[in-house]
């Protein structure tokens, strides 16, 4: 299963450019949304630094098909488990919860290979 980072969720919502073969593998093999990406599209929305096509984030996944995984203890745990190599922390509890997952997390982050192998950086 995949789990898509908010940048790569962000760019399917408002129809930007991804990869053919991204988009691919998200329709054949299905995708997980966390609801962390949906708090984080919020807060850069209230700041001004993001454009929303509706506040209703979470529905507006929902409406495209993604399940929406919640944040579960075994993602906190996971999240202690990680290295320290940078500090943003909805990258971090995104990791985490792709580790504990078990889930290939597809973004545009080159750092987040450095903490997953499974990381599929686009």
């Amino acid at each position: 299963m995949l789990l898509l980072d908010t940048n790569i969720v962000y760019r399917w919502l408002m129809a930007l450019p991804i990869p053919g073969p991204v988009i691919q593998r998200i329709r054949s093999e299905g995708a997980m949304v966390s609801i962390l990406s949906s708090w984080e599209m919020l807060i850069k929305h209230d700041v001004g630094k993001l454009d929303l096509p509706t506040l209703d984030v979470a529905g507006d996944i929902a409406a495209q098909g993604f399940d929406l995984l919640a944040i579960k203890p075994e993602h906190l745990l996971a999240l202690t488990e990680l290295p320290k190599l940078h500090r943003d922390p909805f990258d971090r509890l995104l990791l985490a919860q792709a580790k504990a997952e078990g889930a290939t997390i597809v973004t545009t982050d080159r750092i987040f290979g450095e903490y997953l192998s499974n990381a599929w950086v686009v």
